[in-house]
């Protein structure tokens, strides 16, 4: 008989934006400049998206498993701070986040866990609402933030300020264009990952 899979990294874990390109010493300032440009730029264009209705696969790859444990279903967005996933397969299950409050509902239970108690799940969780957002300060308070590319193809490297949360995630990576996110990869510090593709937008 295996043993049950580890507590999972929360969910959040699929997409928060904002970058402030890392200049070396010696960067002139019109090089600053640009990056924070940039960063600008995307925060401009990702903040204009007040709604959004997307479908998701979830891959995430366990040591303790033999195989990836494979899931989908549809990821909503209402700004500034509502998310809601809504796993489909192969487990119905519904997280929603509104007001610093994490909701989880499987079957007709129910379980919900104020944010500001968890500081290892935070930086997670403001990460996607940040970035959906264009909220740069938040993703500059809570995590180191690096962007790469440009607006037609750029990545955003995260890595959580917090000491806790350090201790549990590595580093989250975005990647997207334009004001459109394509995935969230969540590497964790003991080497388990998980990797979050968005599709296109789910029908009404």
């Amino acid at each position: 008989m295996s043993a049950p899979p580890r507590k999972r990294v929360p969910w959040v874990a699929a997409a928060a934006l904002a970058c402030l390109g890392l200049i070396p010493p010696g960067a002139s300032r019109a090089a600053t400049a640009t990056a924070s440009d940039r960063l600008d730029e995307l925060m401009q264009l990702l903040s204009a998206r007040r709604h959004g209705r997307v479908t998701f696969t979830e891959v995430q790859h366990l040591a303790i498993l033999d195989r990836p444990l494979e899931s989908s279903g549809e990821l909503l967005y209402d700004a500034p701070d509502r998310l809601e996933k809504r796993t489909l397969r192969p487990v119905e299950e519904t997280l929603v986040l509104a007001h610093g409050v994490l909701t989880a509902t499987r079957g007709r239970h129910s379980h919900s866990v104020e944010l500001a108690a968890h500081p290892e799940a935070a930086p997670l969780v403001e990460s996607i609402r940040a970035t959906l957002a264009g909220d740069r300060a938040a993703l500059e308070r809570v995590f180191s933030v690096a962007l790469d590319g440009d607006l037609a193809h750029w990545t955003l490297t995260l890595a959580p300020r917090d000491s806790a949360a350090a201790h549990a995630v590595r580093e989250v990576r975005i990647t997207g264009a334009r004001a459109g996110i394509a995935t969230v990869e969540i590497l964790q510090a003991d080497g388990d990952r998980s990797v979050l593709t968005l599709g296109p937008e789910a029908s009404s």
